[in-house]
């Protein structure tokens, strides 16, 4: 495509397309819109990721604590078959 004076042209022979400058802008703003829409949903998952991977740093944590704390139960007072 080219613009020349305000015109689009095609540069595909085989077609005569020319939109104006007139015609060209609202889908020009749509897009834009369209942009700004997915830029801010993607802000959106970008918070969310973040909030899910402190989640699963907590429960990691919580699960290596918890499991710390069984095998010393476990060395304390024997292993459960041993009973």
């Amino acid at each position: 495509m080219e613009l020349e004076d305000g015109v689009v042209y095609q540069d595909d022979p085989g077609t005569s397309a020319m939109m104006s400058e007139r015609e060209l802008m609202p889908l020009v703003v749509a897009v834009l819109e369209n942009l700004d829409s997915v830029f801010a949903e993607n802000q959106e998952h970008e918070v969310e990721l973040e909030l899910l991977k402190e989640d699963n740093e907590q429960l990691i944590t919580q699960y290596e604590r918890e499991k710390a704390l069984r095998k010393h139960a476990e060395e304390a007072s024997g292993p459960v078959w041993e009973k």
